[in-house]
């Protein structure tokens, strides 16, 4: 049976892909893409080895003015070869290729002459990511990675002393997160990877070796964190601190890179604001429906936010214990997975299981819950899906957050982050025949999906149409939307903190932990917080267009399927392809 869907879903990914317009796949571009992604490993080995590609592990890139100049040199020199191939030359998937290869070359020569934020973002220094990527390889045994490692951690302390040479004038809440994820990575080095160091067998020489190149890699992190706390002391040292806003004009030309978009930031604003009032009524009506079941015969308030909000709290008692929180995430898993498998939403791969593990301390700080996947080149790694454990919180901190993911928001939380959301998605896009479209993962894409299976799964029939499950998504719909409406004001109508506040715990019924946390993110991060919303509306329309469409021969799990055998590319992109 399994073979037989498989085989009707390659079948309509042929039907949408190969049409009487199309060409047959251009030989010049091909070679052009495969001494273009050479040139690109070679020079960004970081990278290469997050794709995959082990023989990068030993290589750490030093941050530097050299290293800086050599990326603009190669993207300029790439995108004079790439913009000689024009449409009539290339098949439609080559084209997408095409543009987003050129999407990537623009974006690095912007980021490093315009936005230039390797001056104003510290968080950018950390080699927790280089050290856990080479760590976590399937194509290696221990020893083989611990001798990899061994090399990269030679360069660490020049690392870190490039880092602060250049560091200047930097933002108040990217100094503060990178000093705590500092903090992190030096307990990581010290702790995590000296234990892997002991279990391995190297010889009693190499051992020490590698001790000796943590240490000083930990000591050199821990300079790193003491240079971020004189900042912080005195802003003065490094110019004084500029501010996170990055204002209209930068603000425009990083969504217009990052999103890929067919919305205008300011249209992306306007759909988010009159979708915010939509939410909000039929969270109404809900909580109105439940009302009577939460208290009795007690006539609800005439005010709407105080009916919605009373609902919610009332709903949101249920959670998890704090010490649990992780183990409930992990025991939902099989859930989803039975659910999707039972209703033929999607096909589910048995042989890239999800491991759920505590967010390592040098990635904490930015998100509750994260999923770690491997690339397209070293698909045999495992997939993990990180959630931080409430340990550090204080009692009532650990009571907000728990009210904030209560047992039925902990179960839209797994859908986005895993099953069907980007777990599953990101398992599809390494599976893809264009690797252009695996490696430069489009984030609306991504975060569309994740948001976009959240209203799927619902309307499948999962949680068996629950008030309460339906009203805790809206909720949750609510704060993907009110995302957007933030990102966009603190950069470009100065929303101070009290207002992103208000809008988050008063206009979105947001836990005032998770909203504090949600400020802090949007200080650090710019444009990520639109994507989510903005992927979730290009992709709900094209299947709605397609249901339309086909009419009684839509079929929801060949559309899935085909949408994501594309990779990770932009929706818009997608859209066109599925024609």
């Amino acid at each position: 049976m399994k073979t037989i869907v498989l085989s009707l879903s390659a079948l309509f990914f042929l039907a949408c892909t190969t049409t009487p317009q199309d060409r047959p796949d251009n030989k010049d571009f091909s070679q052009a893409v495969d001494k273009y992604l050479q040139e690109l490993w070679d020079l960004n080995p970081g990278f290469a080895a997050h794709m995959g590609l082990s023989q990068y592990d030993d290589i750490l890139k030093i941050p530097n003015k050299e290293a800086r100049d050599k990326d603009v040199e190669f993207a300029k020199k790439e995108i004079a070869v790439f913009e000689n191939f024009k449409d009539e030359d290339l098949s439609f998937s080559q084209r997408t290729d095409r543009d987003l290869i050129l999407n990537s070359m623009k974006r690095d020569i912007w980021e490093n002459e315009t936005f230039r934020s390797f001056e104003w973002n510290p968080m950018m220094y950390n080699v927790g990511g280089a050290v856990s990527i080479v760590l976590e390889s399937q194509k290696k045994d221990l020893d083989e990675k611990l001798k990899a490692l061994s090399k990269k951690l030679l360069k660490v302390p020049q690392f870190y002393q490039v880092a602060k040479s250049t560091i200047n004038r930097p933002t108040q809440p990217h100094t503060q997160l990178a000093l705590k994820q500092s903090q992190g990575l030096q307990k990581y080095l010290s702790g995590e990877v000296r234990g892997l160091v002991k279990k391995s067998k190297l010889s009693s020489r190499e051992k020490k070796t590698l001790y000796q190149r943590i240490d000083a890699s930990a000591e050199a992190v821990r300079r790193y964190a003491t240079f971020l706390k004189g900042i912080l002391a005195n802003p003065k040292s490094v110019g004084g601190f500029r501010d996170f806003r990055l204002g209209k004009e930068l603000y425009e030309d990083k969504f217009k890179f990052d999103l890929q978009v067919s919305y205008s930031p300011e249209q992306l604003y306007k759909k988010a604001l009159e979708a915010k009032e939509d939410t909000r009524s039929k969270m109404f009506e809900l909580a109105i429906q439940l009302y009577p079941k939460y208290f009795g015969e007690k006539l609800p308030p005439k005010d709407r936010q105080k009916v919605i909000q009373n609902v919610i709290d009332k709903i949101s008692k249920n959670h998890t214990k704090p010490d649990e929180f992780v183990e409930t995430v992990r025991k939902q898993i099989p859930e989803l997975t039975k659910f999707v498998k039972d209703k033929d939403l999607l096909t589910l791969d048995p042989k890239k299981p999800l491991k759920v593990r505590e967010t390592p301390q040098y990635q904490r700080g930015f998100a509750g819950a994260s999923v770690d996947s491997p690339g397209p080149f070293d698909k045999a790694r495992e997939t993990f899906y990180n959630v931080t454990p409430l340990e550090n919180m204080t009692k009532a901190q650990k009571e907000s957050y728990l009210r904030e993911y209560n047992d039925y928001t902990l179960q839209i939380l797994n859908i986005h982050e895993a099953i069907p959301g980007h777990y599953a998605q990101l398992v599809y896009s390494n599976k893809s025949p264009s690797v252009i479209k695996s490696i430069f993962g489009n984030g609306t894409m991504i975060e569309g999906w994740a948001v976009y299976t959240e209203r799927m799964m619902l309307e499948s029939g999962y949680g068996d149409n629950s008030p309460e499950l339906w009203l805790m998504y809206y909720k949750w719909f609510l704060r993907v939307v009110t995302n957007t409406i933030i990102d966009y004001g603190i950069h470009n109508l100065g929303l101070t903190e009290k207002e992103a506040m208000d809008l988050m715990v008063n206009g979105a019924f947001q836990e005032k932990e998770e909203a504090r946390k949600k400020w802090t993110r949007a200080t650090v991060s710019q444009i990520q917080l639109c994507s989510y919303f903005a992927g979730f509306s290009e992709i709900y329309d094209l299947r709605e267009q397609q249901k339309a469409k086909k009419g009684d021969d839509f079929n929801l799990k060949q559309f899935h399927e085909t949408f994501l055998s594309f990779g990770s590319a932009p929706v818009r992109s997608i859209k066109k392809l599925m024609r």
